[in-house]
């Protein structure tokens, strides 16, 4: 069973679903104990122990049935099918299968694993035979198509099916020549013709079976670039919900570019001078490398989100990406406004995602129904939390600059800049509209070290590396 909850396991993170070694290892633990015997509990046990975000629970679902009863429930099927066309009750067919066990212990033909599980009706053994036959069998991507019935081909190969029938007829001649009676032995020979039938209907179902997860995997990948390539604004109502899974993968490469930072950053970079000192003694020969003494550093950052009826959908998306950012930085703090500002940081540190970033759009923060003000909700910033701004804060700003017409207060960046270690800008508008009607971008971007056209996830992706260097 361990080395099915591993494949199982290897089947999640295909489909998208964060699963860690240490995950895997509490899983089996936990399945030693609970046992196998309970199916609703066997599920819900490694649900538990491999699933840590809601939002995953139904692809678990999906996926374990698949796994787990997709084949058996084939195989069940089957069974009710065999008992049917021998004309046998269950409890006649087991007295049979008692007598083929008994026959093959009499027999000297060495059996194969396969043809021993076939004959003996071992269901979970024959099932891990095929899974592990698809396994050496499956080759580049599959397709609907012929590809179908190459992959069943080649499993077929695969577990030398031929020579199964082979070994099988072998087996009654041998088993004719101990004295087995002729009636038995044509109950035999039809439940061995029955039993490979039954054999290439469960390689068929199986490569049916990997068709839809390969499917499904393909439609997830598909969805994915499109919403990667889908302007926020015209995202629907499908495609907010599915933001979820995306700001999850984003956060993730966001983290692990941090990581990787904040690795390098607690080597110090070369020093130069200090490394000529230390090698005067050798004629400037830098056998000894000297590098710079890293004091540590706890990063900031500060994010003002406009939320705006005009930036609406790239507020949503982009308030999910910030309540993603709590964890990576020792102090977030988190604004948004539309022309009132308010904060929303215990907000994020106190709800789940899904419910503060309704609140914080709904308007239970600040009124979501005035009309943008960009100008007012910075001075409102400088006038009340100006001080929380040092050099080791890294200030964002997300929103298209759009103040109708008010006082665009760009006098708050020029301040900010001199305090702030960066200043960052983020516009979910084309740039070709910077500048023109309302737009005050012309006034702002001066101020700012990094400002980027930020219309879809696909931009996004491409500022992090700006926003973590």
């Amino acid at each position: 069973m361990e080395d099915r909850i591993v494949e199982f396991s290897d089947m999640l993170r295909q489909n998208g679903l964060r699963v860690s070694l240490s995950e895997n290892v509490d899983a089996i633990r936990a399945v030693e104990l609970i046992g196998i015997e309970n199916p609703s509990f066997f599920k819900d046990t490694l649900r538990t122990t491999l699933i840590k975000r809601s939002l995953d629970v139904q692809t678990f679902d999906e996926l374990f049935d698949i796994f787990f009863y997709g084949l058996r429930d084939s195989l069940k099927d089957s069974e009710r099918r065999l008992i049917d066309q021998m004309g046998l009750s269950v409890l006649e067919l087991q007295r049979f299968l008692d007598e083929i066990r008994n026959w093959l212990n009499r027999a000297e033909n060495e059996l194969s694993p396969l043809a021993r599980a076939l004959l003996s009706g071992d269901k979970g053994r024959l099932e891990r035979l095929l899974r592990d036959a698809l396994r050496r069998a499956r080759f580049g991507r599959l397709q609907e198509g012929p590809q179908a019935g190459g992959l069943s081909h080649r499993i077929a190969a695969t577990i030398a099916f031929g020579a199964l029938e082979e070994e099988l007829e072998d087996l009654k001649k041998s088993l004719e020549g101990l004295g087995m009676d002729p009636e038995a032995l044509a109950k035999l020979s039809r439940y061995v013709e029955l039993k490979l039938k039954e054999l290439s209907q469960s390689i068929q179902n199986l490569v049916q079976q990997e068709l839809r997860k390969t499917e499904r995997n393909l439609r997830q990948r598909d969805r994915e670039e499109y919403l990667f390539e889908k302007s926020f604004s015209y995202y629907t109502e499908q495609d907010i919900r599915r933001m979820r899974e995306v700001v999850v993968k984003l956060a993730r490469r966001f983290k692990n570019l941090l990581s990787a930072r904040r690795r390098r950053a607690r080597k110090g970079r070369f020093d130069v001078q200090a490394t000529l000192r230390q090698n005067l003694q050798y004629g400037g020969v830098p056998f000894r490398v000297q590098l710079e003494k890293r004091r540590k550093e706890k990063p900031q950052v500060i994010i003002l989100c406009d939320i705006s009826d005009s930036v609406l959908n790239a507020s949503r998306f982009m308030l999910q990406f910030v309540y993603s950012m709590q964890e990576l930085y020792s102090k977030v703090r988190s604004f948004v406004f539309v022309s009132d500002l308010g904060e929303v940081t215990r907000l994020f540190e106190e709800n789940e995602v899904g419910d503060a970033v309704e609140m914080a759009l709904k308007g239970d923060v600040v009124d979501v129904y005035s009309h943008s003000n960009f100008g007012r909700a910075f001075q409102l910033f400088y006038r009340r939390y100006q001080a929380a701004v040092t050099g080791k804060t890294t200030f964002l700003i997300i929103g298209d600059g759009r103040n109708n017409y008010n006082l665009p207060n760009d006098w708050v960046l020029k301040e900010i800049r001199q305090k702030a270690k960066r200043l960052i800008w983020l516009n979910p508008e084309s740039r070709l509209t910077w500048g023109v009607g309302d737009s005050e971008m012309p006034r702002y971007l001066p101020y700012c070290h990094i400002v980027e056209e930020c219309r879809n996830i696909r931009q996004l992706y491409k500022v992090i590396d700006q926003i973590v260097a």
